[in-house]
């Protein structure tokens, strides 16, 4: 008889592996109507649309989900559900404490510094209430992937509001292969060293249960490595840097749909024959909107030839509005953005126009009007929008962007770079952007977007689960 052959060649295929992604939010949401009816709605953003066409490849593939709204919970009552994904009805109360007491107002203010030292923060009782919380949360997600993975599934962990999950899994299921990937910083040692022993020590714990963990920077990156080490080490698990780009051809696409048209020409209206400063933020603490305001109202008064020629598009969109120091930072970036009009302003001249309609339409009209794009947040994840507005300017933008920002890494060699509380040395880039010849301008904006599509959300996702699978 002959022997069998093992020819590599005509061996046959081996199956893909289950691939499982878990994340606060879902790539879809169910909208209750008053007569019952439950209508499902597909997330927006690149990021979506890049995991959700990987897992459709992979049969067997699940997206796990916290229900977030009423319509939401419904949906998972009744048992409706999309093929590959699965919400987890999560108690509202514990989930509120979970993602509005830990995730935002402790895990955000950490890893991106935002605590007003003085007066915060306090760890009490109340606190450890809400960590409470925070690990049920966790453990809810940890043991719906645990249910659904098969022998060896890979599972890609997303973001600060899991960061115990990897762990949790991990003691439940020891053959899976564990991700985690964190879209904002990590904060520094001494930074994590605010927090409880025993709570730091849990984060990291959980943290390390993953074979991989990926960041945007290798800034970050490094800043975990270094606390890890001084929390016991690494260990088995590995640390990687995989920084998020956008998808060019679709947000050109998008960019060019007729709605955006009709929203350039308004805009074209609104501006007359000024010149552009626009940036696009929520309201969000780490965006630094009043140190911008600031350097826009010093640009108007150390440079007066400025003033009448060139108009400041603020979109500002309203974030986190149940948080009190979020409601106040709103109004203080209204209250600003009212002072510098009423300072400066004329009958034919407004000098900042503030947008506070989360309005991606009249966002992608601006991207394509603009000639100075502002990114200067004090600290933060990616900042996509410094990478996206390149992809879509037309007659070329040019970008000062703080080295706060997650894409300082990779954009930095063609923006003008400023520290983010220097108000003064932002005003001076602003005014050397806005002076910027138009062929210089064109050129930067050309390499700045072929940075930008580097690594769109379908090859970030790969990369990540290349890293995490056996070659």
């Amino acid at each position: 008889m002959a022997a069998a052959s093992h020819d590599p060649v005509h061996a046959p295929a081996a199956p893909a592996p289950q691939v499982l992604v878990a994340a606060n939010r879902g790539p879809l949401s169910y909208a209750l109507d008053a007569d019952g009816t439950l209508t499902a709605r597909r997330g927006g953003g690149g990021l979506v649309s890049g995991l959700s066409s990987a897992l459709a490849e992979r049969p067997g593939s699940l997206w796990v989900c916290a229900a977030l709204g009423e319509g939401d919970r419904e949906a998972v009552r009744r048992g409706v559900s999309e093929p590959g994904v699965r919400m987890l009805d999560i108690d509202p109360s514990v989930y509120d404490d979970a993602y509005n007491g830990i995730a935002n107002s402790v895990l955000w203010f950490t890893h991106h510094g935002l605590y007003d030292i003085p007066r915060e923060p306090v760890f009490d009782a109340e606190f450890r209430r809400r960590w409470e919380s925070y690990r049920a949360y966790n453990q809810a997600f940890a043991d719906a992937l645990a249910a659904a993975a098969g022998e060896g599934a890979a599972v890609l962990i997303q973001d600060y509001h899991l960061s115990l999950a990897p762990g949790l899994l991990r003691a439940a299921r020891p053959d899976l292969r564990i991700g985690h990937f964190t879209h904002t910083p990590w904060a520094s040692a001494d930074q994590l060293a605010m927090l409880p022993a025993d709570v730091r020590e849990e984060l990291y714990r959980g943290m390390l249960g993953a074979d991989v963990l990926g960041f945007h920077t290798s800034d970050w990156a490094a800043a975990f490595t270094a606390g890890a080490e001084g929390a016991g080490g690494l260990g088995r698990t590995r640390v990687a840097v995989h920084p998020l780009g956008v998808d060019g051809d679709e947000l050109r696409a998008l960019a060019h749909r007729p709605e955006v048209d009709e929203k350039l020409a308004a805009l074209r209206a609104e501006v007359g024959s000024c010149r552009t400063v626009l940036r696009v933020d929520r309201t969000e603490l780490s965006k630094n909107i009043v140190r911008g305001l600031l350097a826009y109202r010093e640009l108007l008064v150390t440079r007066p030839e400025w003033r009448g020629r060139v108009v400041h598009l603020a979109s500002a969109y309203p974030s986190r509005q149940d948080l009190a120091v979020y409601r106040d930072y709103t109004a203080a970036v209204a209250a600003l953005a009212a002072e510098i009009n009423a300072e400066f302003g004329t009958a034919g001249w407004q000098p900042v126009h503030v947008s506070v309609k989360d309005d991606f339409a009249r966002s992608l009209a601006a991207y394509r009007l603009a000639d100075v794009a502002l990114v200067n947040p004090v600290r933060d994840g990616m900042n996509l929008v410094a990478k996206e507005i390149p992809v879509v300017s037309e007659a070329g933008c040019a970008l000062v962007l703080s080295t706060g920002a997650g894409a300082y890494e990779e954009l930095a060699a063609d923006a003008l770079c400023v520290n983010p509380y220097d108000v003064s040395a932002t005003a001076v880039a602003l005014h050397e952007a806005l002076s910027m010849p138009a062929g210089e301008r064109a050129d930067r904006t050309k390499r700045l977007a072929a940075a930008a599509v580097a690594l769109p959300p379908a090859a970030w996702f790969a990369a990540q689960l290349s890293g995490l699978l056996p070659s």
